[in-house]
């Protein structure tokens, strides 16, 4: 009908809602994205963290053994005599 008096038709109601609503979901995604690479990031954060903690407990054992070889050696062989 709306062809016979030039009329434009009339918005889908699905289509006008989707317009309406776009920018509050798009606005919510990009609040939700920003949370959840948040929560990522410092649970990543965590575990390097404790990883770091590890490896930083392993090389300063190794220091110390290395420590003690070289105070063996020392005091086994005092050097040449002067």
């Amino acid at each position: 009908m709306s062809d016979e008096t030039g009329a434009p038709p009339p918005p889908d109601f699905k289509e006008r809602l989707k317009q309406l609503t776009q920018p509050l979901l798009d606005s919510i995604d990009a609040r939700v994205k920003k949370q959840v690479d948040q929560r990522v990031d410092e649970a990543l954060d965590e575990r390097i963290a404790a990883a770091l903690a590890d490896r930083l407990a392993v090389l300063e054992r190794a220091i110390a053994d290395l420590d003690r070889a070289v105070k063996e050696l020392r005091d086994r062989d005092p050097g040449p005599a002067a």
